[in-house]
C-alpha cells in the first residue's frame, strides 16, 4: 500500500456543509486526488479535552455543536462508522501517553462539515482524536510525529482549523474584504513555514507577537495544524487551495502534503 498524504482543511463557518463554492469544490477535488482511504484520523479544532482522548464507538454521532444556524444545518447527518481497530491502533502507537477510549463524542462538526464534500458517501471509517489542554505546542506536534505510521496503513491523517481565527475582528458583512494586515502577515508566514518544512517556526508561532495575538486569540482552532506538520515526513511537498482570508480575520487556507 503507497504512502498516503496528509490534509489539513481551513473549515471556517459550519455553513460551509450547506455551500456549494470554490472552497467546496476544492475540497472535493482534494478528496478525489487522495483517492479512498482505508480509514480517516481526524484532529478537529473542536474536540480540546484535559487528556487525550479516541474516538473508539463502532457508529459515531453527528455531533451540531454550534448555536443559532438554519435548521436545515441541524439536519445534517454525517453516518460514517467509526473504527475501534483503528483507536486500539493509535492508543499503541501513542504510549506510554494515557489515551482514554472514548465512547461519547462521535464526529463534530469541525469533522463532517469538510467530509461532507470531500467524502461525501460517508462511507470511509472515521476517528476522531482530542487535543490534551496541558500540552505545549512542541507536544502538540510530537503527537501528529507518533501517528506517523497510520499513513503507511491505509488511514488518511487529517486535520482541520484555521490558520487565522479571529471571530470577535471578523467583518461578517463583507466576506472578501481586504484582511487585516496582521492576519496576512501571520497566514503569509505560517504558509511559508509550511511551504519550506520549518515546523518550528509554526510551533514557536507566539513570537511573532501581537500578528499572533490576534490572529491566534485562542489555540484551539490553530493547533490541529502542528498535528498535521508533525505526521509530515522529509521533502515532502506541499500545495495550499483554497488560499485565502475571508471576513478579513478568518483564514480558509487549507494545505495537502505529500500527494503525488
Amino acid at each position: 500500500m503507497s504512502r498516503l498524504p496528509i490534509v489539513f482543511f481551513g473549515h471556517g463557518s459550519p455553513m460551509v456543509a450547506l455551500e456549494k463554492s470554490d472552497v467546496t469544490r476544492q475540497w472535493k477535488a482534494m478528496g478525489e486526488r487522495i483517492g479512498k482511504p482505508r480509514a480517516i484520523l481526524c484532529i478537529s479544532a473542536h474536540w480540546q479535552t484535559r487528556g487525550t482522548a479516541v474516538t473508539a464507538m463502532a457508529q459515531p454521532r453527528t455531533i451540531h455543536d454550534f448555536g443559532a444556524f438554519p435548521q436545515a444545518l441541524f439536519d445534517v447527518q454525517y453516518p460514517a462508522p467509526g473504527d475501534p481497530e483503528l483507536a486500539q491502533r493509535v492508543r499503541e502507537l501513542l504510549a506510554p501517553m494515557d489515551v482514554k477510549m472514548d465512547a461519547n463524542w462521535g464526529l463534530d462538526h469541525g469533522t463532517w462539515t469538510v467530509l461532507v464534500h470531500a467524502y461525501p458517501e460517508a462511507d470511509v471509517p472515521v476517528i476522531q482524536l482530542s487535543m490534551d489542554l496541558a500540552k505545549t505546542p512542541q507536544e502538540h506536534w510530537e503527537v501528529g510525529r507518533a501517528l506517523r505510521p497510520l499513513r503507511d496503513e491505509g488511514v488518511l491523517i487529517m486535520a482541520t482549523g484555521n490558520i487565522v481565527h479571529n471571530l470577535p475582528a471578523m467583518d461578517w458583512a463583507n466576506p472578501m474584504a481586504e484582511p487585516y494586515p496582521w492576519a496576512t502577515l501571520f497566514n503569509d508566514t505560517m504558509c511559508k513555514a509550511v511551504e519550506n518544512d520549518d515546523p518550528q517556526v509554526v510551533i514557536d508561532y507566539q513570537q511573532l507577537g501581537d500578528a499572533a495575538r490576534y490572529s491566534v486569540p485562542s489555540s484551539d482552532h490553530f493547533l490541529p495544524l502542528l498535528y498535521f506538520l508533525g505526521a509530515r515526513h522529509d521533502g515532502e511537498d506541499a500545495t495550499f487551495a483554497p488560499h485565502f482570508i475571508q471576513h478579513k480575520s478568518l483564514s480558509m487556507t487549507s494545505v495537502l502534503i505529500g500527494a503525488d
